[in-house]
């Protein structure tokens, strides 16, 4: 119960903090995504689409973690700047002090926590609006998160395994981990946890999908004292099942300083990756110097000489061969104005939430 009373602690410490203020200098690079279908879960949205977006943009869902908001994370790990460099579209949802004081997802709550209710299902539909109002290639999407993001992360892949091509958790915890707030420290502490394959089954009954699978990459302080780093081995084993490679051992290689254990499926394709940062406490891995650098240091967004931002995106194919957009000889001119966006925006998102099973 210390670690209990602790972290109660220390999170109504930050909550008495303005956001703002938590990383002076700040930008709030984004704008707000409005009218993106029905919102059972309350959440706030908001995007960055680049200046120069690329034709079938990608786009990668962003969760921050709590007592963060949208902008302050982007902020940190530098995700809109990497978007500027190589065309791709990013989705931020947003907590509310409504529903979590903290501003956590609720990644405990059975009623946030499953496909088609509450947060969850608001993530679907804004990810419905962005592939409709943007041409995002429906092949080509992505989802990140810190701490309680990253727990979300984790039941946006459980759940919605059709819509993600693969997913980044960073100090979070594996799907259906918790059903209760007392499960949920117990969880960070890696605590109560079912046999591993009872984990991958967990997924396989959190939709009607067969596949294929979203590939995960897992990214875990190797000091950190609130998400206890236990916690990656039960994300990990939870995909290993998904993806058939339980038995499987992993392939070790030193990034950037630092483990990564790799598992490829039967065709060779790397399917989960999972980095741990020896010494580092809770947060999201950043390199902030150097011709690499990305992001900016601050509560939870810690400087350890890694990019997880730019490695998450090089593992998904964002980087357009390593070719910044803003860096090429000839810049993509704008392209014209689809004759479909005439109909409206209101009307392509109502097309588009009906298709995805989403609205009648």
């Amino acid at each position: 119960m210390a670690h209990l009373s602790k972290t109660i602690a220390q999170l109504a410490k930050l909550r008495s903090k303005n956001l703002p203020n938590m990383m002076p200098g700040r930008q709030d690079r984004l704008t707000d995504l409005t009218d993106f279908g029905s919102n059972p879960g309350a959440l706030h949205a908001r995007i960055y689409v680049p200046e120069h977006l690329a034709r079938d943009p990608a786009l990668v869902v962003v969760l921050h973690g709590c007592t963060q908001d949208a902008a302050g994370y982007d902020h940190g790990s530098g995700w809109s700047h990497v978007a500027d460099d190589h065309g791709f579209a990013l989705l931020f949802p947003e907590q509310t002090r409504a529903n979590n004081p903290n501003l956590c997802f609720n990644w405990f709550s059975s009623a946030d926590a499953r496909r088609d209710g509450g947060e969850a299902s608001s993530i679907r539909h804004m990810v419905a609006a962005m592939t409709a109002r943007h041409d995002i290639d429906p092949s080509r999407v992505f989802v990140t998160g810190l701490s309680a993001g990253g727990a979300m992360a984790s039941i946006m892949l459980a759940g919605y395994p059709e819509v993600f091509a693969g997913g980044a958790i960073i100090a979070g915890l594996p799907f259906g981990a918790a059903h209760s707030i007392p499960d949920a420290f117990a969880r960070m502490r890696g605590a109560g946890y079912p046999a591993d394959a009872r984990l991958a089954t967990l997924v396989r009954d959190a939709s009607a999908h067969d596949g294929p699978w979203p590939i995960v990459s897992v990214w875990q302080g190797g000091a950190d004292k609130t998400v206890d780093p236990s916690n990656a081995g039960r994300i990990v084993a939870q995909w290993r099942g998904i993806h058939g490679v339980a038995d499987q051992p992993a392939t070790r290689e030193v990034v950037d300083g630092y483990a990564r254990d790799c598992w490829t499926d039967p065709t060779g394709r790397r399917v989960i990756e999972s980095y741990t940062i020896s010494g580092m406490g809770h947060g999201t891995p950043l390199k902030t110097d150097g011709p690499d650098a990305c992001g900016v240091s601050g509560p939870y967004m810690l400087d350890v000489g890694i990019s997880s931002t730019r490695h998450i995106a090089r593992s998904w194919g964002l980087l357009q061969a390593e070719q910044p957009m803003h860096r090429q000889e000839h810049r993509m001119e704008a392209a014209p104005e689809p004759a479909r966006a005439k109909a409206g925006v209101g009307a392509i998102i109502e097309d588009a939430l009906r298709s995805a099973g989403l609205m009648r």
